[in-house]
């Protein structure tokens, strides 16, 4: 079973206990099962999976979206990043030179086509840029893979 993510960076206070719980019940069905998690390795929801993947033994693909990609992030994303990636099977970096929409689009959609699965981390509002959690949640429906949106409604990113 190949399970992918796609989230929000920020996650609110008031949605992150749900998000993590929701998270944790949907492992616990995969127990014991061979399960590999994809993830772009961004702040927020996507190393929140990652983690929680590894936390529960089972291992991780990064699609990482191109080579400048650590200038996404802050200090303590960075740090967390650094440390997932040393935990993940295999990182795969798109050929894209800078950060930008296109690449983080392109993950997305690697993400979906080579998962069995995907988990949004979404509060269900269109993307805000191209290649943004609605957008990827859009791609995987129509290519008719499941979607499992973990979110607490009401709750806005």
């Amino acid at each position: 079973m190949r399970i992918g993510t796609t989230g929000h960076q920020r996650i609110p206070d008031e949605a992150k206990a749900y998000v993590e719980r929701g998270l944790d019940e949907l492992l616990r069905r995969y127990d014991g099962e061979d399960v590999v998690g994809l993830s772009s390795m961004a702040w927020g929801a996507d190393q929140l999976f990652a983690d929680a993947m590894l936390r529960a033994g089972h291992q991780v693909v990064a699609i990482i979206p191109c080579r400048g990609y650590k200038a996404t992030f802050d200090e303590a994303g960075l740090a967390e990043y650094d440390r997932l990636m040393t935990q993940v099977r295999t990182a795969v970096t798109l050929d894209f030179p800078e950060p930008g929409e296109d690449a983080f689009l392109a993950a997305g959609k690697r993400v979906v086509d080579e998962s069995d699965l995907l988990v949004a981390f979404w509060d269900g509002m269109p993307a805000a840029g191209k290649g943004g959690t609605g957008d990827i949640v859009a791609y995987a429906k129509a290519r008719r893979k499941p979607v499992i949106v973990i979110w607490p409604e009401g709750v806005r990113h």
